[in-house]
């Protein structure tokens, strides 16, 4: 599998067991995406600081834009569970020529998560990059900005 890594390494990266099962995951989520509109399904596998997975898909809705993308599902669901420490995110669609990549909003909202953790961009057949947030939301805004002096 191709990989290709971006920004400063990470001392606690995951192991290649850790990648396939989070690649593995994402790509069982994407079977549940509800994709009537665009036929684009998405899914994504979420690893916290304490090991447990979520994944997510994306879900569209005549209102486009209500739809929201595997990214965020998986992060709300995460979240709704008392989950906020974030390793890793697995992301893939059903493109074999490009890799699945968060939109603008999903890049936002993995920032208000930390900066320094691996995301691992699939094809359909599982090859992958990795990349670092950093890579994808360069001099990002987060809640450290919030911060009052």
């Amino acid at each position: 599998m191709a990989q290709q890594h971006g920004g400063t390494p990470n001392p606690a990266a995951l192991g290649p067991e850790q990648v396939q099962l989070l690649l593995a995951t994402s790509k069982e989520a994407k079977r549940f995406a509800y994709c009537p509109y665009s036929n684009y399904p998405v899914g994504a596998a979420l690893l916290t600081s304490d090991g447990k997975i979520f994944s997510g898909c994306n879900i569209e809705n005549a209102c486009y834009p209500l739809g929201v993308c595997a990214e965020r599902t998986a992060i709300q669901k995460a979240v709704s569970e008392g989950h906020t420490k974030f390793r890793a995110i697995a992301i893939i669609c059903n493109s074999q020529e490009t890799f699945a990549v968060p939109c603008g909003a999903c890049r936002q909202v993995l920032r208000e998560f930390g900066k320094h953790w691996e995301i691992f961009l699939a094809k359909a057949d599982g090859t992958h990059i990795q990349k670092t947030l950093e890579d994808l939301l360069p001099l990002s805004f987060g809640p450290e900005d919030l911060k009052m002096v």
